[in-house]
């Protein structure tokens, strides 16, 4: 009977109550009655003291106390505890001043050090992340609040721990949940923001205007390039198939030559050479009026016989020629001999 009025009693006085304090609210536990058996919670920790000592901590379960000589001092919660830090007004760098409200996590590591190391653990780390805030705004502008927040709370947690070490608190972590900045610097970083946004409209119409410039002007090179090279390969092939069409008169004029030649060689090949230069006299003649209303005429001019015998007279002239010709450089081109030239001492 005197366990179950125990268990009851014990069950009656842990119900929460919300506790205001000027920093935050949070849930607590009411202490329990010294009874002799006690059942502790699970993550919570009971700070026993006997006659007025520190005695024990009592662990989640069946515990046993002397209820004239033991008393429950403290009851610590071991869960994670999250503490809204109100807000708070802090200057940065550039002397802006700004409202700043946070969210800290912490949690209570060694419960005998939150008992007697400080008096209300919770008020006092609550304090101290706001002190923390006040001198890591301090340090940094305005743009930079913005850009590192992350770096920010990191800043503040490990500066929390470093202090809280001493009370039996571990930080986990900081997080910052708005800031407020004056109205009239919310104005101008608006225009900032504005000014940044035309001013890389501005840059990407720029550099989309010099990109269409470098591509049409690289169009209209390559099209100079291809047509000066389909000229240059026409000229080319005009040149060769010039070239080709005088070689091939040049052979067909040389082929017949060498026929002319043949022919001239071979008996009667006299007289088929005057019949050739009378009919080219008359074909000639026949052509004077044609081409010019001026016509220029010997004075022999139907002399046909005299003009044929003229022609032949200077080929025939040609023809004893050549052969002269031919045998002086065959004689230039022998070597010549010469007696030996003997010294004077052989003589």
């Amino acid at each position: 009977t005197y366990l179950v009025i125990s268990a009851l009693t014990n069950s009656q006085q842990t119900v929460p109550r919300l506790w205001v304090t000027p920093a935050q609210q949070r849930w607590a536990s009411r202490l329990p009655m010294n009874t002799v058996v006690l059942f502790v919670p699970q993550q919570e920790a009971w700070v026993v003291e006997r006659m007025g000592r520190f005695h024990r901590i009592l662990e989640p379960g069946l515990n046993v106390l002397i209820p004239m000589l033991d008393q429950i001092r403290y009851v610590q919660s071991l869960k994670e505890i999250v503490i809204d830090v109100p807000e708070q007004s802090a200057v940065s760098l550039d002397n802006v001043t700004l409202q700043i409200d946070g969210v800290l996590f912490l949690r209570i590591l060694d419960p005998f050090k939150a008992s007697y190391g400080v008096e209300d653990p919770e008020y006092a780390v609550t304090q101290l992340a706001q002190t923390t805030m006040r001198s890591e705004l301090g340090k940094l502008t305005l743009d930079k609040v913005f850009r590192e927040r992350e770096s920010l709370n990191s800043n503040i947690v490990h500066s929390i721990n470093q202090a809280s070490d001493e009370w039996g608190i571990r930080c986990l972590r900081y997080e910052i949940k708005d800031i407020q900045v004056p109205p009239r610097v919310k104005e101008s970083m608006q225009m900032q923001v504005e000014a940044e946004r035309r001013k890389r409209a501005t840059v990407l119409e720029s550099e989309g205007t010099r990109e269409a410039g470098i591509n049409i002007a690289e169009g209209h090179k390559q099209a100079q390039i291809l047509a000066s090279e389909g000229e240059k390969a026409e000229l080319i092939n005009k040149a060769a198939g010039e070239a080709q069409a005088v070689l091939a008169k040049a052979e067909a004029k040389s082929k017949a030559i060498r026929l002319l030649s043949d022919a001239l060689a071979e008996q009667n090949g006299n007289a088929a050479a005057s019949l050739s230069v009378a009919e080219q006299y008359v074909s000639a003649f026949s052509n004077l009026a044609k081409e010019s209303n001026t016509v220029l005429l010997p004075s022999n001019t139907g002399d046909i016989s005299g003009m044929v015998t003229q022609a032949m007279t200077i080929y025939s002239t040609l023809a004893k020629q050549r052969p002269k010709v031919e045998r002086m450089k065959t004689k230039t081109d022998e070597p010549s001999e010469e007696p030996p030239v003997q010294s004077t001492a052989a003589q």
